[in-house]
């Protein structure tokens, strides 16, 4: 499709980002000679026409909701339209990435750009919340961090505008947005409100300033389970942020702070590294008539949205049905019922959108925490396309076990495991294998974490490896999930390899959402260890799945 004019004005450049529902493309807007960036709902062509007309509700949703916010934290949507049997949106392209982006790549951002972060983005809420726009999917992936210092938030696919019956984009029942950053009161079952969007957005604090989410675990539903029964713990590397993710992680949405609080407790955390206002912070109590936000940054008072009511108890989804439970103790009937009302929830989840942004893949420096175990950036000898970030002559490569990277052009595929309990094996090759990438894909996991699961390997190749060397092993965070870091070094010999000789591998392993276990390894003569190390870190960089 590159090339291609939509709607007779808009010249389609590349792509530069996708996602589930679809992709954004960079694009030239031909009568106003502009670069813009277009969002294109894929998902349309191959859904039933039932689904294509509420796809099409999102976008006129996404695009009303937008339009409906004048603000510089904001991004400006220019137009809507259908072409090609499907919908499109006109944007503003941000040039910069997405706070996703850094925390994939660096691990973690310090407490001081996390609260200039939160800041913008309490500025945004503040302003659509007074338009009575909810946005129901704060995340870091919908947070843009523009080259020029902005902070942009967008994505609004799922918005929620009030007194609007006519932008529906779920069915009854349907819970909606990304579950580490769902409300309790959300799954629940409750209606979103404007303290909803907050506690998104602490748990986008805590996701920035610790690399993870607060409440992930191994699936889904587990997850779900977490935000709604367990506390979230004290942050590690919040700082002075610490307060302020803590209050706006608060179970109940009654005691959390309103978006004025939240920005003088913001402040302070930026400008004083012990904040007063932040340590000493009790939450208000809200009536349920006063207004959810309150003056923040440049904006004025207004109000935002449906306040939520307190929930000091759990409310039981499938009241009424005792019959159907069985003899069991109330406490383990309600646990039974949670589980299923959780179920479901999570079978009616629906997936976060695309990014508009171009990638880009040079140093982030504007506060940025580098955390250990990972590959570094490649220093010598492949010449990186600038806008990717990767190799001007590799190629995308997408496999049939549902994942993609990136290769140099001739690495030919190898089948090495079909189906063994769920565990399959591929590898890539340049020279028949004598240098190799192999993945795994393990759909049934015994193991409860990469680390783990690495630990145990290391006791069975020290003592069948001939000189087995251990470089490295080190927990880390890969794509937001938990993974583990191996690197290792021994004698091979001719029985087991080809190639014998020394040999040198590193294997990067993660558990993913639906708790599919990957390994991606690198392996390859230890006289070849300083291009092969470069060329895994751009491999990992490089790293998809068909989820992701």
């Amino acid at each position: 499709m590159q090339g291609q004019l939509v709607s007779g004005r808009y010249r389609l450049a590349e792509v530069i980002g996708s996602g589930g529902m679809g992709r954004v493309w960079r694009a030239h807007d031909e009568i106003l000679n502009r670069i813009v960036a277009i969002k294109e709902l894929t998902a349309a062509l191959y859904v039933s026409e039932s689904d294509q007309e509420r796809l099409l509700t999102r976008t006129r949703v996404e695009a009303r909701a937008a339009a409906r916010i004048n603000h510089s934290a904001v991004v400006t949507v220019h137009d809507v339209l259908e072409h090609d049997y499907r919908p499109w949106i006109v944007m503003e392209l941000v040039e910069g990435y997405s706070l996703a982006d850094a925390i994939k790549e660096h691990g973690r951002i310090v407490p001081a750009e996390a609260a200039r972060i939160g800041l913008w983005v309490l500025s945004a809420l503040n302003a659509a919340h007074a338009v009575g726009v909810l946005h129901r999917d704060i995340k870091p992936g919908n947070i843009l961090l523009g080259e020029d210092g902005r902070v942009l938030l967008t994505d609004f696919g799922i918005a929620q505008i009030e007194d609007d019956t006519s932008t529906a984009v779920t069915r009854t029942g349907e819970v909606v947005g990304s579950v580490d950053y769902l409300a309790p009161e959300r799954l629940r079952g409750q209606d979103p409100c404007a303290l909803s969007d907050l506690w998104a957005l602490g748990a986008t604090l805590f996701t920035a300033v610790e690399g993870r989410p607060p409440f992930r675990r191994t699936s889904p539903l587990s997850t779900m389970q977490a935000v709604i029964e367990e506390d979230v713990g004290e942050p590690q590397h919040a700082g002075s942020l610490a307060p302020v993710i803590t209050a706006l992680l608060r179970k109940d949405p009654a005691t959390r702070p309103t978006i004025a609080e939240a920005e003088q407790m913001l402040t302070e955390a930026l400008e004083n590294p012990q904040p007063n206002g932040a340590q000493s912070y009790e939450p208000t109590q809200h009536s349920g008539n006063e207004p959810e936000a309150h003056a923040a940054l440049d904006q004025p008072e207004a109000p935002a949205g449906t306040p939520c009511s307190p929930t000091t108890e759990p409310v039981d989804l499938y009241a009424g049905r005792d019959s159907q439970v069985g003899p069991v103790s109330a406490r383990a009937k309600w646990r039974h019922l949670r589980t299923v009302a959780l179920v479901a929830a999570f079978a009616a989840m629906v997936g976060g959108g695309t990014v508009v942004l171009i990638q880009k893949w040079g140093p982030f420096d504007r506060g940025v925490a580098q955390t250990s175990g990972f590959p570094p950036e490649p220093q010598t000898g492949i010449e990186l396309d600038q806008e990717a970030g990767l190799p001007a002559l590799w190629k995308r490569v997408d496999d049939p076990l549902g994942f993609s990277l990136h290769l140099p052009e001739g690495w030919r595929r190898k089948v090495v495991d079909e189906n063994v309990d769920g565990l399959r094996q591929v590898d890539y090759s340049p020279d028949g294998g004598r240098q190799f990438v192999r993945i795994s894909v393990n759909t049934s996991p015994e193991f409860a974490s990469a680390h783990e699961h690495f630990t145990q390997l290391e006791r069975q190749l020290e003592r069948k490896l001939v000189g087995y060397r251990l470089v490295d092993m080190t927990e880390n965070l890969f794509r937001q999930q938990e993974g583990s870091l191996w690197e290792y070094a021994w004698e091979a010999g001719s029985r087991e390899t080809s190639f014998p000789g020394p040999r040198h591998a590193i294997d990067q392993a993660y558990i993913d959402w639906d708790g599919t276990a990957y390994t991606i390894s690198m392996n390859s003569p230890e006289s070849d260890w300083p291009t092969a190390h470069e060329e895994f870190a751009l491999v990992l960089r490089s790293w998809k799945t068909d989820r992701s």
